[in-house]
């Protein structure tokens, strides 16, 4: 296994981390959010991973995804979701 196959797989984690915080980011507009998510990630599939355009891509996905975890009960009371010791 190479490098673009750790990449890839790499990718793939953060596609499926950005999912599942999407599912329970408190918003109105959610599926919207999680339909955007999927297209972004099926329309960029063939990018050229060392392409600058795709690091920026990238690091916009990580920012995203540390939005959506803002909210995350699970991440906000590190684990335990009945705790009332929620840390930000």
């Amino acid at each position: 296994m190479g490098p673009a196959h750790e990449g890839g797989k790499a990718l793939l984690f953060l596609y499926r981390r950005l999912l599942r915080s999407c599912a329970t980011y408190p918003s109105k507009n959610r599926l919207g959010i999680y339909e955007a998510i999927r297209e972004e990630f099926r329309e960029n599939v063939s990018l050229d991973p060392e392409a600058y355009e795709t690091k920026q891509k990238i690091a916009v996905a990580y920012k995203g995804l540390t939005q959506l975890r803002m909210y995350d009960e699970v991440v906000l009371s590190k684990g335990n979701p009945n705790s009332p010791n929620w840390e930000v």
